[in-house]
């Protein structure tokens, strides 16, 4: 984002919107640090922040180099131009009944870096993603993070985009359940060597008898899931079956 510096009047209004605390007043003006903005808009939007200026602009070049993905990733109000869905991630549980993303007998991950409140770089999002590709870990292809990847079978993340910094980026697959406790003692030890912090969901379905088949898992891990979670109804027609073996 950019501020007119002719409109500013140095209220300092917009200064506790930033997420990353990018605005600062100098001179009685307020400006952006364009190193630590996540161009997420917050501060341009005129219900949320009111500048009385309307100072507020974006960079006429914004979505014409890499510095576009902070965009997509930190703004929910755009539309991914790969995924052509808003926000960071896919509808992961909400459509998967009729998608079929996750079936029975597997576990979706879905690991949010940079969530809540730290954000993350496309660095430290690498981080996380080699480690799972080194243990056979397929990234989901509808998710726009798996787009950035120069090489998905390494988890690698394209050069250009590794400087850039988002509000959070999902990373998004799908495991047999056997490999459930494998895949949480990965991300446990990787999360020793991140500068940042993430937020783990899980995506599967429900036994015949009501139950969530990995809540024991869970127990052993030491991991308390919130009880406010996602459910899906399965309301939707089916355009995938409900194994990979073609059963109900």
């Amino acid at each position: 984002m950019q501020i007119d510096q002719e409109k500013c009047s140095g209220c300092g209004i917009c200064i506790p919107y930033c997420p990353v605390q990018a605005i600062t007043l100098s001179n009685k003006k307020a400006h952006v640090n364009r190193t630590e903005c996540l161009e997420c808009g917050n501060c341009g939007r005129s219900l949320v922040v009111r500048c009385p200026k309307g100072a507020f602009m974006e960079d006429p070049d914004l979505y014409e180099g890499p510095r576009a993905v902070r965009k997509f990733f930190s703004d929910p109000m755009t539309t991914h131009v790969i995924t052509r869905t808003p926000g960071r991630g896919t509808e992961e549980v909400k459509t998967n009944d009729v998608t079929g993303r996750v079936r029975r007998g597997e576990v979706g991950f879905g690991i949010e870096v940079g969530r809540p409140c730290c954000g993350a770089s496309m660095e430290q999002v690498q981080k996380i993603t080699t480690v799972l590709a080194a243990n056979g870990v397929e990234f989901e292809d509808k998710n726009p993070l798996t787009h950035l990847m120069s090489d998905r079978t390494t988890g690698a993340i394209a050069e250009q985009y590794l400087g850039e910094k988002v509000v959070s980026a999902i990373i998004e697959f799908a495991v047999e359940e056997e490999r459930l406790s494998e895949i949480l003692d990965i991300l446990k030890n990787v999360a020793k060597d991140l500068d940042t912090v993430f937020s783990l969901s899980l995506t599967t379905c429900f036994s015949d008898d009501g139950t969530i088949p990995v809540m024991d898992v869970l127990n052993q891990q030491g991991l308390v899931p919130r009880p406010n979670a996602k459910i899906n109804l399965g309301m939707g027609r089916p355009l995938a079956p409900a194994t990979r073996e073609g059963g109900n």
